[in-house]
């Protein structure tokens, strides 16, 4: 690893023995190591504690962290305390790159070195992933649907700086889409590629890892009003999603997840300037597109991204 390539990942997992092996092996394959791996213990009872034991004993840029145990799987706040309990134990100034990554995922080998040849090509670039599928009924390959204008939750990779101006990840759900819309309204970019050397296997279904898929839905859809979405723009993507598995259901499940938390008036995020972004963005978006609103948002953010050139 040069200088300009350094990248640590930060793991928070729980009970992940059913698909870790795959995670670990396909971290230890790839082509540009990381320098540290630190991986959150967060109070495992199946045998996550001695497979994780297994690989640190055998890669000595493996650090295992164990974390006392809050007695269930957590989502949103609960993995973003784990994710920053295992990031007290780094210095971000050691390295250039920092990625949040999950323990349930099967990535090619020229993954990270993938994002960082992209990352290097555009330093505008602040955060960045390749884009998910899983495996469906009869060994069906499935997209998960990701957009361009965003990184990926299961894969957060990060420019160090971006990471620390956009004061890190909210403790809440939906912090893995607030992150993008605050760093392009930073002046940086945000974004995901479908290439074949970056699309990596979600083994486990995205919104289903607590309870059940359809109790996913509705925590995504309460995620969507908590950030801010323009509820319009969020009606339309549920029925765009009605059209992907679990059918019709799935997208209603959000809906509903997004429209109850507005009745309980619920508190949504507090960065007001944060919000307003988010909705005008959402609302060109359904006028002309996700493509073309992002790509004007990225244009007109310009002055920001040059005025921070500026002060180096």
């Amino acid at each position: 690893m040069t200088a300009q390539r350094r990248y640590a990942l930060i793991t928070p997992c729980r009970n992940e023995a059913d698909y870790m092996r795959r995670t670990l092996d396909s971290v230890v394959a790839q082509q540009d190591t990381p320098a540290l791996w630190i991986i959150v213990d967060d109070g495992s009872t199946d045998a996550t504690p001695q497979i994780l034991a297994e690989y640190a004993a055998l890669h000595d840029w493996i650090s295992i962290v164990p974390k006392p145990d809050r007695g269930h799987r957590a989502v949103g706040p609960g993995v973003i305390e784990a994710f920053y309990f295992g990031m007290d134990q780094l210095e971000m100034t050691d390295f250039d790159y920092i990625c949040k990554l999950d323990l349930d995922l099967d990535l090619p080998r020229t993954y990270f070195s993938g994002l960082m040849d992209r990352m290097e090509a555009n330093p505008r670039i602040g955060t960045c992933s390749g884009k998910p599928w899983f495996t469906g009924a009869g060994g069906r390959r499935i997209s998960e649907k990701c957009g361009d204008e965003m990184s990926v939750g299961m894969t957060k990779f990060y420019r160090v700086a971006c990471f620390r101006e956009i004061g890190g990840f909210v403790r809440e759900v939906m912090w893995d889409a607030i992150d993008c819309h605050k760093a392009r309204q930073l002046g940086w970019i945000a974004c995901s590629w479908d290439d074949a050397e970056l699309q990596f296997e979600h083994l486990r279904p995205m919104g289903s890892s607590q309870q059940n898929v359809l109790t996913g839905r509705m925590r995504h859809g309460f995620g969507q009003y908590y950030m801010g979405s323009d509820f319009l723009f969020f009606t339309a993507s549920c029925i765009f999603r009605m059209a992907h598995p679990p059918y019709v259901i799935g997208g209603a499940a959000s809906w509903w997840g997004y429209v109850r938390a507005a009745l309980k008036g619920t508190p949504q995020q507090q960065d007001s300037e944060l919000r307003a972004f988010i909705r005008q963005y959402q609302r060109r978006a359904l006028i002309a597109g996700k493509s073309k609103a992002t790509a004007e948002v990225v244009t007109r953010q310009t002055p920001v991204w040059e005025a921070r050139l500026a002060r180096l």
